[in-house]
């Protein structure tokens, strides 16, 4: 074969394998459209599988990968410890992580490591949980939700602990230790959850810094004020006061700033409904 025949060849491959990769690209994005309808119909086995076709098609198509790692998500079902089910959140993880050695642009490294943490916490595996939420935030340092969430990792947390301490000791979650056979318990407790009632506080804190009215994590740091003061509290009675008086406050800003977005979302209906109702004006 002369030169002039192998570069023939060699050409002749080279198209034909562009024109393959060409065609499959085509075939992962019917795939990914595909599955996209399915999952808007909530027909998640479906969509995994269409999805999982679309990555086969064409492995660097991340926005597949989310998706198929977002269908796993919604087929995992909290606290259901059957093998299928974990399997389910396993492979979710695992394709978000997937998603992440892509080097995906910034939007979709903070879900996918959001959409970990996510089935982390679902699946009551709180410093995994942690950690993830935490590497979002160095990603997005600035989104309120991020800090809320780590708010309340801290509060399922403690009240886990408390749960589980307390009721081995034939109390209820609600009891306080605060009488002289409690030391030991407070100090387990203590033990276990005071950095992280204190963590949880702290971004809770931060969270409704950058979003003045986030009534529901006023509503958790309302909850981690009674942890605080019932679980890990017992020995100084002045504090115990002083938390469930912050509790107290923090319940009630809750309150008033749901109470203060239900009367502006009523007054955009009745607006809404007025200008509707007003006949424009002939000229």
């Amino acid at each position: 074969m002369n030169r002039g025949t192998r570069l023939a060849s060699v050409l002749a491959v080279a198209a034909a394998l562009l024109t393959t990769a060409g065609c499959n690209k085509l075939r992962a994005r019917d795939q990914l459209n595909k599955g996209v309808q399915a999952y808007k119909s909530a027909n998640y086995e479906q969509a995994i599988e269409h999805f999982k076709n679309a990555v086969e098609y064409d492995e660097d198509l991340k926005v597949a990968k989310m998706y198929l790692a977002t269908a796993y998500a919604q087929q995992y079902v909290p606290g259901v410890d059957t093998p299928d089910n974990l399997r389910n959140a396993q492979q979710g993880i695992d394709t978000y992580q997937r998603v992440l050695d892509g080097n995906p642009d910034r939007t979709m490294r903070v879900n996918s490591l959001k959409g970990i943490a996510y089935l982390y916490l679902s699946m009551k595996k709180f410093d995994q949980a942690r950690e993830y939420y935490k590497k979002a935030l160095e990603s997005d340092p600035n989104d309120p939700d991020l800090y809320y969430s780590l708010g309340v990792i801290a509060w399922t947390q403690s009240y886990k602990d408390a749960a589980e301490v307390k009721g081995n000791a034939g109390m209820r979650i609600e009891d306080v230790l605060k009488n002289k056979g409690d030391e030991k318990l407070c100090e387990q407790l203590r033990a276990k959850d005071a950095a992280v009632i204190d963590e949880g506080m702290k971004m809770l804190e931060t969270a409704i810094n950058k979003r003045q009215d986030y009534d529901d994590a006023m509503l958790y740091l309302n909850l981690l004020y009674r942890r605080k003061a019932n679980d890990v509290t017992c020995d100084d009675p002045a504090a115990r006061a002083q938390y469930n008086k912050m509790a107290e406050q923090w319940s009630d800003k809750a309150m008033e700033a749901r109470k203060k977005k239900a009367e502006e979302a009523a007054r955009k209906t009745q607006g809404g409904i007025i200008l509707e109702a007003t006949p424009t004006p002939s000229r």
